[in-house]
């Protein structure tokens, strides 16, 4: 099998109810990236990647589709069913850019199930869920108004929630946190996300001053180095999130003692295959982690989730969707959702979801 023909679509997700708040930014609407490969036999797959703004990481929607674009006509006649060597003509092609070629990584993901009949969960080695743990996240809000949000989710059935703190002042964020334990107290596992904001001094002090409650504080600062400077004086478990950029990363992290687990996304780190090695260096040093994304639609979700899927439960933190925030499904029959706080697997060969590709428009390129 060979790729024939890639296609590139651009699409604008309104966030419902919008703005999202986070420390970086406020986003009331996103452009997700699509890719359709096309082999000679005529299967097809799809892949997406949906950063979350140009400020979040050094990644924005327009990279992706630029990156896509120098790569693609490259990959005319390769073969989708070695995911390996796919990876390697990526990067031959273009170097860095992992959140792009995720999505072409995860297409030919889709494209492989179809060919073997298999789910991406079994080709990625094997599901131990069809109902998969997912996790809610705040945004930026007020002490009550979050607190009644985690409320809210505990009664749905999420088993963690991940309150987004920063760019204000600490006290604000202690008062959240504290507000929040005093509603929930242990029917939600808690994550402290300061996605980069934090300067150590205040994260020392939001540590130090919620002693009694049990929660892992995430990225709450801008680099690895300046949390490896107050790693022994926190009272809480650290997870790196946004610093985890890529596999040597995440080895130095690991090995280094730097945090005690992560929140990953898939096309950050370089799509499903890439996320499989990480699943098992994860697994080898029992580092919980996320299997999620910044944001997108029902083919990032259906991929985040069938790797979700295949991570032992005991270190499974989640996977976060954006299908909560945005309106519709990509697939009106299939569509990925979260009821009760957990995602149902998909259960077509593939990914197990198929667009309207009518949604999408023309393609921005087209490639073979």
């Amino acid at each position: 099998m060979k790729i024939a023909e890639i296609h590139i679509y651009s699409h604008n997700m309104p966030v419902k109810n919008g703005p999202y708040t986070i420390a970086s930014s406020k986003v009331y609407s996103l452009d997700t990236t699509l890719v359709k490969l096309v082999a000679d036999n005529g299967s097809f797959g799809w892949g997406e990647t949906c950063p979350v703004g140009p400020t979040y990481q050094p990644t924005h929607s327009k990279g992706a589709v630029a990156a896509l674009q120098e790569m693609a006509s490259g990959l005319i006649g390769a073969d989708p069913l070695k995911p390996v060597v796919l990876r390697r003509a990526m990067d031959g092609l273009l170097n860095g850019h992992s959140y792009a070629k995720a999505a072409i990584d995860i297409a030919a993901y889709d494209l492989m199930g179809k060919h073997y009949n298999a789910r991406v969960a079994d080709l990625l080695g094997g599901a131990v869920t069809e109902r998969v743990p997912s996790y809610y996240a705040s945004g930026i809000g007020e002490p009550d108004d979050i607190a009644r949000i985690a409320e809210e989710r505990a009664a749905e059935g999420y088993p963690r929630m991940q309150i987004k703190i920063g760019g204000r002042p600490v006290e604000i964020d202690i008062a959240v946190v504290r507000k929040v334990w005093e509603r929930v107290g242990g029917r939600l596992r808690l994550a402290v996300d300061g996605n980069r904001s934090l300067t150590t001094r205040d994260t020392l002090r939001l540590s130090r001053e919620c002693l009694d409650i049990p929660f892992i504080l995430e990225q709450p600062c801008n680099t690895i180095e300046e949390i490896k400077s107050i790693r022994n004086q926190l009272h809480h478990g650290v997870y790196l999130d946004e610093n985890g950029i890529d596999l040597p990363t995440v080895l130095r992290a690991v090995g280094e003692g730097v945090c005690d687990g992560f929140g990953m996304k898939v096309t950050r780190i370089g799509g499903l295959h890439a996320m499989a090695t990480f699943r098992d260096i994860c697994e080898v040093r029992s580092m919980p982690h996320t299997c999620d994304d910044a944001w997108g639609g029902d083919v990032i979700a259906a991929a985040c989730t069938h790797i979700g899927a295949t991570v032992q439960p005991r270190l499974n933190e989640g996977v976060w969707l954006a299908q909560p925030y945005v309106e519709g499904h990509f697939d009106p029959q299939n569509g990925v959702k979260i009821e009760g706080g957990h995602i149902k697997l998909p259960s077509g060969p593939g990914l197990g979801v198929v667009p309207d590709e009518t949604l999408f428009g023309a393609p921005v390129a087209s490639f073979g």
